[in-house]
């Protein structure tokens, strides 16, 4: 007889993805990110247009997921010092993994790139969400466009350097 606290041997989540996630360009996917982030940030959650609208984003990079019609249901950004921010899926999408698949894709793409850690300003709301991807809160509640967050830090495992002979064998 297995024991109870064994772990199943099939993952406990195996629907499959009906959504992809992929880097977009700014300006060239504007369009396309802004039509996730205005409908939840500032429609939804009152943010001001021009505090959604930061210049910020010409130097980020971008992700962006897409139903499997291909129209954008989720975003996220990256900033050249490994702040995640923008992170947006739209209401219909939420609690379907496309918020995890934004924020993992945004921390490989800041390993891939050599940074250490990434942090973010989370809602407060969404805190658990990032605690459960590695994330440690720190410092105090603040708020900004009236919404209470929070400082959180993710440190990135770094793999060890490739060996000399390992370079050679390519």
């Amino acid at each position: 007889m297995p024991n109870k606290q064994e772990r199943p041997s099939t993952p406990r989540h195996t629907v499959p993805r009906d959504f992809t996630v992929s880097e977009a360009l700014w300006p060239r996917d504007t369009g396309a990110l802004r039509s996730v982030r205005e409908p939840v940030f500032v429609e939804e959650q009152g943010v001001p247009l021009e505090l959604e609208r930061d210049g910020v984003d010409i130097a980020c990079l971008h992700l962006l997921a897409r139903n499997s019609s291909g129209h954008p249901i989720g975003a996220a950004r990256l900033a050249p010092d490994g702040r995640i921010g923008r992170m947006a899926v739209l209401p219909a999408w939420r609690g379907r993994g496309v918020g995890r698949a934004l924020l993992d894709a945004a921390i490989r793409l800041a390993k891939e790139l050599g940074m250490v850690k990434v942090e973010l300003n989370a809602q407060c709301h969404a805190s658990a969400f990032y605690a459960k991807a590695g994330f440690q809160q720190i410092g105090e509640v603040f708020m900004d466009a009236g919404i209470p967050h929070i400082r959180m830090v993710k440190r990135i495992e770094c793999h060890a350097p490739e060996t000399e002979s390992e370079l050679e064998s390519r």
